[in-house]
């Protein structure tokens, strides 16, 4: 087996883009995919957890995850389909997502992790109804979402299940994902860990700033994958800074950096964020350095 596959790479989030009276900007969003598809990752994840999916309409998420597709320039697009209470409405937003082109389905875990028997029954059911690939995603909004590592395996095995968003935030339990992937994809959500994950056997991220430095991660990507770790690890140091930029007020700071990038974003939300005079000029200055420095370059 070849060690990286289809299902490997950088997934890029997709923001949510809002006017000031919290209604989708859906113009800004067009735009938005066009240039985060410019940076040419793998994959893009639109109805995920940094585009506000828990504050979305069923009819948002759909319409986001088609606009995405249509702006996409053939990138596969995947998107969260379970996050409806009832199974049969779970299979409905399925079948609306499949309709608009998407390339891959994201299932949560639903704050089932306590329960791994139940929960692989689960996820092998509604897995059943599609053709589509899947990825599962440990999403810290439902919890207990951390997978263990043996459910994991035995829901790689199955063929379905191409990879995961593993949010564990520490090297054994990733290590332990890691040794039963199979021919499946872990991958890391964690920006300390990423480098280390890569090295022992990671094939791919989604994380939170690739919402907003998507080029970065791809050249990471790109690096390691050629082999050149000296690179990648210095890369990875710029993922940090960039990590530590935007990590007060996400998502809305991530927004803001998109905007400064030349994307028609406003840094508003449907949560409670509301960045400061003083935090949006933190994150100008450390755009204009990382410019300077040729670090956000394509």
């Amino acid at each position: 087996m070849s060690q990286y596959n289809e299902f490997s790479g950088v997934y890029s989030l997709l923001l949510t883009p809002f006017n000031w009276d919290r209604t989708i900007d859906y113009k800004a969003y067009e735009e938005y995919v066009d240039w985060q598809a410019s940076f040419k990752p793998q994959h893009l994840f639109a109805v995920c957890g940094s585009s506000e999916m828990m504050e979305l309409t069923v009819e948002e998420r759909i319409k986001c995850a088609g606009l995405a597709v249509k702006n996409s320039n053939g990138i596969p697009v995947y998107a969260t389909a379970n996050l409806a209470e009832s199974f049969a409405d779970q299979l409905e937003e399925m079948k609306n997502l499949e309709q608009q082109g998407v390339g891959g389905l994201v299932f949560v875990t639903k704050g089932m992790c306590d329960k791994p028997v139940e929960l692989f029954d689960y996820l092998t059911d509604l897995a059943s109804h599609t053709e589509l690939p899947i990825i599962l995603y440990e999403f810290p909004g439902l919890q207990p979402h951390m997978l263990d590592a043996q459910t994991y395996g035995k829901l790689a095995a199955t063929g379905k299940i191409k990879g995961i968003k593993d949010t564990t935030c520490t090297m054994p339990k990733i290590e332990a994902k890691i040794a039963v992937q199979g021919d499946s994809n872990v991958l890391q959500a964690n920006i300390p860990l990423l480098y280390d994950s890569y090295l022992k056997g990671a094939r791919g991220v989604v994380a939170t700033p690739t919402s907003c430095g998507a080029g970065l991660f791809v050249k990471m990507w790109d690096e390691f994958t050629k082999g050149d770790l000296e690179a990648a690890r210095k890369t990875h140091q710029h993922i940090i800074a960039l990590d530590n930029a935007i990590d007060s007020g996400f998502c809305a700071s991530a927004k803001y950096l998109v905007s400064l990038q030349g994307v028609n974003m406003k840094w508003y939300t449907r949560g409670s964020h509301n960045l400061s005079p003083a935090r949006l000029r933190s994150i100008e200055i450390w755009h204009d350095w990382a410019k300077e420095e040729g670090i956000l370059e394509k």
